[in-house]
């Protein structure tokens, strides 16, 4: 019988294997990789960070190779940046901020995008995100982006914070329609907090469902984590269900700062 790895590796393109290869290598065993394992997409340049482009370079790699470094998964640049990264070896997104996609570049992974065409995003990159507004339309406009190949962004924080019903309302209809998301902005934080969403919220809708519940949820101890199973109140899973959730909805979510991320599950005992 071909081996998981193997089998990954016969299937996808060398640029596209990265995080599923990880998620197969590690799942089997481990439910706490197969959970957090390249959930942060790091995007140091971007807002409220901003930092300048070799700062937020030197800053990539010194969380990658850190104790929980494994957390980290793709540098996100702006596409406007590219020309400046050299030949920095890098899992990149590319996040299009000129109008127009990049130059292929064998270090692109995503491409991820805001106010586009979808049409003119088709087969960009080996992974596209395409962000949307939490709005009535949104089951149509998944479908759409489903039937081009893409995938949904949705921005959880930042000038308008969405309500939990429509944060829900787009898990659900990603999980219903099988279209894999992002998310992106106002994340720092495991748990909610204050009117924020929280990134273990999130990772507890798309593993267990009962998603307003899930994303409404603000106490620590109701969730457990270790290389069994993550747990939420009286619900369980393991590895290979998280890793499907991970896989095939929940991808990763964007965030400029790594650092804050990992110290808050630190600081919740979770790692």
């Amino acid at each position: 019988m071909t081996s998981p790895v193997a089998f990954v590796r016969n299937l996808l393109p060398a640029r596209a294997i990265g995080f599923t290869l990880f998620l197969v290598e590690r799942t089997i065993t481990d439910a706490r990789h197969a959970l957090f394992g390249g959930l942060i997409d790091h995007a140091p340049t971007f807002p409220p960070e901003e930092l300048p482009l070799e700062e937020g370079l030197a800053e990539h790699r010194r969380v990658r190779t850190r104790e929980h470094g494994w957390i980290v998964n793709r540098f996100v640049a702006p596409a406007s940046k590219l020309v400046e990264l050299g030949d920095e070896p890098l899992r990149l997104s590319v996040v299009l901020d000129t109008g127009s996609l990049p130059q292929p570049d064998e270090r692109i992974e995503a491409v991820e995008a805001a106010g586009i065409d979808p049409e003119l995003l088709f087969d960009a990159a080996p992974e596209v995100y395409a962000e949307l507004p939490l709005r009535d339309d949104l089951s149509f406009r998944i479908l759409q982006l489903k039937e081009l190949g893409l995938r949904v962004k949705v921005r959880c924080g930042g000038a308008v914070v969405p309500s939990v019903t429509g944060l829900a309302e787009l898990v659900q209809a990603c999980r219903r329609l099988e279209v894999p998301f992002k998310a992106t902005a106002g994340l720092h934080r495991p748990l909610r907090h204050e009117g924020e969403h929280g990134f273990l919220n999130l990772l507890a809708a798309a593993v267990f469902g009962d998603e307003e519940a899930a994303l409404e949820e603000e106490d620590a101890d109701a969730f457990s984590v270790t290389g069994e199973a993550f747990g939420w109140r009286d619900r369980s899973a393991g590895a290979d269900e998280i890793a499907r959730a991970r896989s095939e909805l929940f991808v990763s979510f964007g965030s400029c700062s790594a650092r804050e991320p990992i110290d808050g599950l630190a600081a919740l005992g979770l790692l």
